[in-house]
């Protein structure tokens, strides 16, 4: 039995590139992508668009489906928003716990997203390192045992780095740059990584990695 899982971070974000619309923003934990992130977003797409995927899955935070829509745009696919693979819920960044786009604004943007989809596994306010990086674990393997065809999981630093361990033994160590791409195939039962943080689809990478 074989299958590919494909995991990617988001693009650029829009506090990156402009720090201080952290402070006037009314959901500062929820940014978009910059314009530069969009880029990047789409060169992601572009650069699986041969590849055999069936389903695309994004983190409900809107940097990550942003990031997905313009991957699903270009391989004609819906997106599945689970919140297994939402952000590292770090009370250290968050002061509670962060407040998302509704439903009403993204159904109205992004008519690409499959509201019949229910989210497999739900984080809960405030998350350890541990905590995060078992979550996206469960969410991994969760996703791979319901769905055998080829997908993607775009997500956000930490979860990219927990996601990769849940289904790769031997605690791998990532490279969980913008917009990266980590490809994990398994044959029979085991599970082995042929790309770990690949950013050869960019034509801008950011040069260090910063999860907040």
């Amino acid at each position: 039995m074989s299958q590919t899982v494909w995991i990617a971070r988001h693009g650029n974000r829009l506090d990156f590139v402009t720090p201080e619309w952290f402070k006037t923003a009314k959901r500062p934990y929820d940014p978009p992508l910059s314009e530069d992130g969009v880029v990047q977003a789409r060169e992601l797409g572009w650069r699986l668009k041969c590849e055999n995927i069936a389903h695309i899955f994004a983190s409900p935070f809107l940097r990550t489906i942003q990031t997905a829509n313009q991957v699903a745009e270009i391989l004609n696919l819906p997106i599945k928003i689970e919140a297994g693979l939402s952000e590292w819920l770090n009370p250290y960044w968050m002061t509670e716990s962060p407040e998302i786009h509704p439903q009403e604004f993204l159904a109205e943007r992004y008519h690409r997203i499959d509201w019949s989809y229910t989210s497999r596994v739900i984080p809960q306010y405030p998350e350890s390192e541990e905590t995060v990086l078992k979550r996206a674990a469960e969410t991994a393997r969760k996703l791979v045992a319901e769905f055998s065809e080829d997908i993607l999981l775009v997500a956000h630093g930490a979860s990219v780095l927990g996601m990769t361990r849940g289904l790769v033994s031997g605690n791998p160590i990532v490279n969980a740059s913008l917009c990266c791409l980590v490809k994990i195939v398994r044959c029979h039962d085991e599970w082995k990584i042929e790309l770990n943080g690949d950013t050869s689809h960019l034509s801008q990478t950011e040069s260090q990695v910063r999860f907040n």
